[in-house]
């Protein structure tokens, strides 16, 4: 069969209108879904200000965000967001990333109708759930309605006065820690933070599946390092939105792995005892561990798996950073050590362990947690979907007094 010149050139016109027809249809979609999604917000309320990128699709922001986590300068250069004072509330801002409208807020009144006074119109949503499902699954993190509701049930009542007063777990690591603040013979400069992540790692992991990963005693330990990498690879992931998909993944599942081979031994242990083996240990002091009093309410191994590791993150983060940070304000100021030291010599003594009651009673270190939590908070940001249509109460307009609309 022969195919003349005047039949391909009118198949390849073919293959042109079919693709430009598509590319038509896609876009007509486009414009149609941006009038609707503009409606809605305008029947709800207002936009916010917009963010100006000097990249098309806001991905002049997208690598700005990067550069400024790559500098460890994020809140910093979010703040840098809000330099516009002109508006009466100006803590709000809104931009489109690759068609996804994104807005952020540090309005009081905001962040209280999202946690609180609309809490069940926001939640973190499927994409949210979709960019860290491989790290934390389906655990209280990363759910929302029922699924997270059955998640704070079976982990809250692990963290009971009676459990999170027992100091023992924290002292046996703590002796390990107070040797290495203080330098070596040879050199008296230490990177606290690197211990202070490692300590409550050690504590964590304690404290979670009744064996710690010793990382203080053991530098090259390949548990703390594969977290580090899971962590700082899904920060990116959680950062760039819709474009982390470009973001190379390797380092990540070969390090999830690792973290795999630690945990899932343990839970296999744990679910070979049996029921009442399981209660017994879990009501008892001398044994206990996070993993048993889970393993009393569900077998499931997906289950344990998700929240030993999303309490994990939680309990090794939140402490150590604000460890790091307390240390790095009071090694400025010799007064407030000199009255740390008098409340602690007062309640405790040089010579005893402190216990609970002596912590509790201690007002002038409960002074000095807070303005240190106050001044740097341990999650300096969050991340909400709406779940249904709705508003923020105020930042919308040019004055930022009008409601934003959130469809």
């Amino acid at each position: 069969m022969a195919v003349t010149r005047s039949d391909a050139s009118s198949d390849h016109s073919s293959i042109l209108i079919g693709l430009g027809g598509i590319l038509l249809l896609l876009l007509a979609r486009h414009v149609f879904s941006r009038i609707q999604e503009e409606r809605k917000i305008r029947s709800l309320g207002a936009h916010a200000k917009t963010i100006n990128s000097w990249v098309p699709f806001g991905l002049g922001f997208v690598a700005r965000t990067v550069h400024d986590q790559r500098r460890h300068d994020l809140l910093a250069g979010w703040y840098r967001i809000f330099a516009d004072r002109s508006a009466v509330h100006p803590f709000t801002r809104e931009i489109r990333i690759v068609g996804n409208r994104l807005v952020l807020t540090a309005d009081e009144e905001n962040i209280k109708a999202i946690l609180a006074t609309q809490f069940h119109d926001y939640g973190k949503g499927a994409q949210f759930n979709a960019e860290w499902h491989d790290f934390l699954g389906d655990s209280i993190f990363t759910t929302d309605g029922e699924q997270w509701h059955a998640s704070r049930q079976l982990i809250r009542p692990q963290f009971i006065k009676d459990r999170v007063s027992d100091l023992a777990v924290f002292e046996k690591h703590l002796e390990i820690l107070l040797p290495m603040l203080g330098g070596n013979k040879n050199d008296h400069t230490v990177d606290a933070m690197d211990l202070f992540f490692k300590f409550t790692l050690d504590a964590s992991t304690a404290f979670l599946l009744g064996h710690s990963v010793n990382s203080l005693e053991n530098p090259q330990d390949r548990f703390s390092d594969a977290f580090a990498t899971v962590q700082s690879v899904q920060s990116t992931i959680a950062r760039v939105g819709p474009l982390n998909r470009f973001v190379p993944r390797k380092a990540f599942y070969e390090s999830l792995n690792v973290m795999e081979q630690f945990i899932q031994p343990f839970i296999e242990q744990t679910l070979q005892l049996t029921p009442d083996e399981l209660e017994k240990k879990s009501k008892s002091d001398e044994g206990y561990n996070f993993l048993y009093a889970l393993a009393s309410f569900t077998r499931d191994r997906t289950v344990l798996r998700d929240q030993l590791t999303a309490v994990l993150l939680a309990g090794r983060d939140t402490t150590a950073c604000t460890l790091s940070w307390l240390f790095s304000e009071i090694s400025r100021r010799p007064d407030i050590v000199a009255k740390l030291r008098r409340e602690i010599e007062e309640h405790v003594g040089m010579d005893n362990k402190p216990t609970y009651t002596h912590l509790k009673n201690m007002r002038y270190l409960t002074h000095v947690i807070n303005e240190t939590l106050r001044l740097y908070p341990i999650v300096p940001f969050n991340v909400r979907v709406s779940l249904k249509d709705t508003t923020l109460p105020r930042g919308g307009g040019p004055d930022g007094t009008q409601p934003i609309g959130i469809p």
